[in-house]
């Protein structure tokens, strides 16, 4: 900060003090000074400490003088914390490599860090010409001076920048179990303090998809994904430089994030089509891609069903930043503009209660349901059952027969007050869903998310769980791609892949790991899948190793043979394999029927040879699979999976490749494994 900065905050009018901004200041203030950061052994009392009179103050500051003015907290808030954290440093056990009165304990499940490898990231991505261009962020020097309290609140808190808010552990926001799992072992090696920020973010926990035997377990079966949330996270985490969680990384969902311009359906009779393509491998020249592109028939303005919509708005106290609920207004803005003028919008929110803020409302009266948008804020816990529930009465009281009535969620988070677990939470949505009301649900921010929760509820309620981290991402999802979200053509939509063993001898499908199902259930109508949208196009790869290649992994059995009908074998000799797609129109419960065979006429000669659109897809799947740590794309490096997707970027139109592009350099520079 410079003289001039502490000038303007001089000459600023002085605020009055708000409620949210005592309480963001209290609670950094005991973040920063939590006096459990060093927990003395049972039955051992512990002494008094020289912070103690620098809380005290810091405390009484906060609470009483320093809200009201930002020049007087951006002076005194410096020298208080730099000898608080010096003190810190110099007494924690944290302090890696020096003698603390005994080692962290750890649990033994507790995952491995990984913050010395982004540590030497870091290096180099300050020095990475596309990340000095365009990633790096502006110098605290030349933000201007705020207008009020809060805004410079904000600005202390970034002083620091990112690396000390990630060594700063918020112990107010996790319980200790959870702070322990994070904490890393002391090192003999290390001389400085190496911290990891503890979250409250809920993931669903899987392994990659294994190689698998045609002979042995011939049948593939899953449930179609249209969701993008983890494309979002994965970018929103390298660029803020660090790489991604692995089960943060569906694959799927990130080769499904971009637009592909696959053949569609002539008309809405047959609601999609699928195309099939078998090209050889980038990354194992043993083995081939069977690439399965299904693209829905695009609804046009004039075939486009009414709209019945209900916003269902998480407004707790948790929604209080910048990218939660300012950036989730914001975005609803964007969607009401979309709208026609016969749409009828409902607004619920929901903090310690449920509440409604809008009656159902035709999108013509657009003046009121933004008024009302405005007039949201952040506050109280979370009672999101409540929400729900008059989320659904509302969006049934507004039912449009042959319609789309739907709940559209926005949350950063978990439901805390009332009905919390999330099975019985999955069994009220599968109700409703029953009666023609689906659900759609929309990720806001970072630290509290509930992947887990947004994943499994949209599944279950026939929506699509989208990660929101720009408006950028909020135009996508909810203008570009609007048909696609509000408007289904398929529901139910299960894919079931039958290898032919004569053929093919492995195979291995390439992401869809928590989209997995029975073989049994592709014939069960009574099993949930996923949803198509208007113009939804979904792609599904998987790497397979023909009959004799030498990089067949799993060894022939010494006593079993392929136990096949000779006449079908006969009959179907050509055949790789055969796909099937069940799906069921919007209003209906039967299933229909897609069948597809596979054979050497749907195989090209050379990967270059395969359409634009299929290499990309192909470079993203390998990219995911590289965050993911599978072994298949272990020496296969950053630096061809950026050649293969510059080579396939084409016209680019909204520049989501060209985005893709700088994130495999940023993972390339925060990834010691290359």
């Amino acid at each position: 900060m410079t003289d001039d900065d502490l000038s303007r905050l001089g000459r600023s009018k002085m605020p009055m003090p708000t409620k949210g901004a005592r309480e963001r200041a209290l609670s950094a203030a005991l973040e920063a000074f939590d006096e459990k950061i060093s927990p003395a052994p049972q039955g051992t009392r512990r002494g008094a400490r020289l912070t103690d009179k620098a809380v005290t103050l810091w405390r009484s500051f906060m609470s009483r003088k320093l809200i009201a003015s930002p020049a007087l907290a951006a002076l005194i808030a410096l020298p208080v914390a730099g000898y608080s954290a010096f003190y810190l440093m110099e007494t924690s056990p944290l302090m890696l490599g020096r003698d603390a009165g005994g080692p962290v304990t750890v649990p033994a499940d507790a995952p491995k860090p990984k913050a010395a490898p982004q540590a030497e990231a870091h290096k180099e991505i300050a020095s990475s010409p596309s990340v000095q261009e365009s990633e790096a962020a502006p110098p605290v020097a030349a933000q201007p001076a705020p207008t009020s309290a809060e805004p410079a609140m904000d600005q202390m808190s970034n002083l620091g920048g990112a690396a000390t808010r990630q060594a700063l552990p918020n112990r107010a926001a996790a319980p200790l179990a959870a702070q322990e799992r994070l904490i890393a072992p002391p090192s003999p090696d290390a001389d400085a303090f190496i911290g990891q920020t503890p979250n409250m973010e809920r993931l669903t926990e899987f392994d990659s998809n294994p190689v698998k035997s045609a002979l042995e377990n011939p049948v593939s079966t899953f449930s179609i994904d249209v969701d993008t949330a983890s494309y979002a996270f994965v970018r929103r985490s390298l660029k803020e430089g660090m790489l991604p969680q692995a089960d943060t990384v569906r694959v799927e969902e990130m080769v499904n994030y971009f637009p592909y311009d696959w053949a569609g359906p002539a008309d809405r009779a047959e609601p999609f089509r699928s195309t099939v393509t078998v090209m050889p491998t980038p990354w194992n020249s043993g083995t081939k891609l069977m690439h399965i592109a299904i693209k829905g028939y695009d609804v046009q303005p004039a075939e486009k069903p009414q709209a019945n919509l209900v916003f269902l708005i998480d407004v707790s106290g948790s929604m209080d930043a910048p990218d939660k609920l300012p950036l989730l207004k914001s975005s609803f803005r964007m969607l009401v503009d979309k709208l026609g003028a016969d749409d009828t919008v409902s607004i619920v929110t929901y903090a310690g209660d449920a509440g409604t803020v809008l009656e159902p409302t035709k999108a013509l009266d657009k003046a009121k349901i933004l008024s009302a948008i405005d007039t949201l804020s952040p506050g109280g816990s979370t009672a999101g059952e409540a929400g729900l529930r008059e989320a659904y009465r509302l969006a049934q009281q507004s039912f449009i027969k042959g319609g789309v009535n739907r709940v559209m969620l926005a949350t950063d988070g978990d439901f805390n007050v009332g009905q919390t677990d999330d099975d019985d939470l999955k069994r009220l949505i599968e109700e409703k869903r029953a009666s023609g009301v689906f659900l759609s649900v929309l990720g806001f921010g970072r630290g509290n998310l509930n992947d887990r929760m947004m994943q499994e509820i949209a599944q279950n309620g026939n929506g699509q769980a989208a990660y929101i981290d720009t408006l950028a991402e909020a135009e996508k999802a909810l203008v570009e791609e609007a048909s696609s979200t509000l408007f289904p053509i398929a529901k139910d939509v299960k894919l079931q892949v039958e290898f032919n063993p004569q053929a093919i001898a492995e195979y291995r499908l390439i992401g869809y790991e928590t989209r997995a199902l029975n073989r049994e259930d592709f014939n069960d109508d009574k099993v949930d899948a996923g949803e198509i949208g208007s113009g939804h196009s979904v792609t599904a790869i998987y790497e397979i190793t023909p009959k004799g290649s030498p990089a067949q992994q799993i060894d022939d059995l010494r006593y079993g043979q392929a136990r096949t009908d000779n006449a079908a074998g006969i009959a179907n000799a050509d055949e790789y394999a055969f796909v099937k797609i069940r799906y069921k129109l919007p209003n209906e419960d039967v299933s229909k029927l897609i069948t597809t065979p596979v054979t050497a006429a749907d195989e090209v000669a050379s990967f270059d040879a395969a359409s634009a659109d299929q290499r990309f897809s192909v470079a993203v799947a390998a990219f995911g699979q590289k965050l993911r740590g599978t072994s298949q794309v272990a020496s296969y490096g950053y630096d061809r999976i950026s050649e293969i997707a510059a080579a396939a970027r084409g016209a680019d139109t909204f520049g989501y490749r060209g985005e893709f592009l700088s994130l495999v350099r940023l993972a390339s520079a925060l990834d010691g494994r290359r």
